[in-house]
């Protein structure tokens, strides 16, 4: 009997990933819904349904444990299921300088924006190479920037975007996708899980997780190495390839300064 080919979403019960859980739905791709609040999994699987979708597979999976690759493989193979796609959205960020926030929930970020990130990538390949599938790994605009007052958060972003870039050329003779996607300020659950106070940034810059959402997978199913959505975005990403990379420090510092000294609302 063979596998059922599913797309599967990791951070997924909130922002960019539930959102990008109902764009692989409308174009009819079976899914694993993966994160740790199983009531929010359930939630947006019952309302895909509803929809008109095949109802996901939950796995509910705490991803900053070291057994949790294992656990999704484990959980899809009960299932008679092996991914298709492979999208990695779970992530978090923290304010403040590096010297000052604490060091284990720093480590503990480090382990899930990147190690999990690449383990995720690479565990599947031989289903993903099987299906023609492909990986959409969530990055930042932070990937293209240094970020003191964010230093560690900015400093996994930069290694999503490396890693991604470079697997894009790895994998593509196996018929292996791999994009990532690099988006601006969105309003999510993520600003408040980093202690962002005030706003987190100019309104021309802010997309909504629904917008990001459509322009990773079309950038997915394009074969697209690199997504940034949102034309100022481009813009921005463009002129950081010229700005001298002092000047660039000085005013991510001043931004992030302003940041931290914003009232809280």
């Amino acid at each position: 009997m063979s596998l059922q080919p599913v797309t599967v979403i990791t951070g997924a019960s909130a922002g960019i990933g539930s959102a990008l859980a109902r764009v692989f739905a409308r174009h009819g791709h079976a899914l694993a819904l993966v994160a740790r609040r199983a009531d929010r999994l359930h939630a947006l699987a019952d309302e895909i349904a509803a929809a008109g979708g095949a109802r996901p597979l939950v796995i509910v999976a705490d991803l900053q444990r070291g057994d949790a690759v294992r656990v999704i493989g484990e959980a899809l193979e009960a299932r008679r299921a092996e991914p298709q796609f492979m999208v990695n959205n779970a992530g978090f960020g923290l304010v403040g300088t590096a010297a000052a926030l604490d060091r284990a929930e720093q480590l503990a970020m480090i382990d899930l924006n990147m190690r999990t990130l690449a383990e995720l990538s690479l565990a599947f390949v031989d289903s993903l190479a099987r299906q023609r599938g492909g990986i959409l790994n969530v990055g930042s605009m932070a990937g293209f920037l240094p970020g003191p007052g964010m230093t560690v958060y900015y400093a996994t972003k930069a290694f999503v975007l490396s890693f991604s870039e470079a697997l894009h050329s790895e994998l593509k003779a196996r018929g292996v996708r791999v994009t990532v996607l690099c988006p601006g300020p969105v309003p999510t659950e993520f600003a408040k899980r980093a202690g962002v106070t005030g706003s987190i940034a100019p309104e021309i810059l802010t997309l909504s997780a629904e917008q990001v959402a459509e322009a990773g997978y079309r950038g997915l199913m394009q074969g697209r190495r690199t997504v940034v959505p949102g034309l100022f975005n481009k813009a921005v990403v463009t002129a950081i390839r010229v700005v001298p990379r002092r000047l660039l420090l000085a005013l991510m510092d001043i931004r992030q300064h302003r940041r931290r000294s914003a009232p809280r609302t």
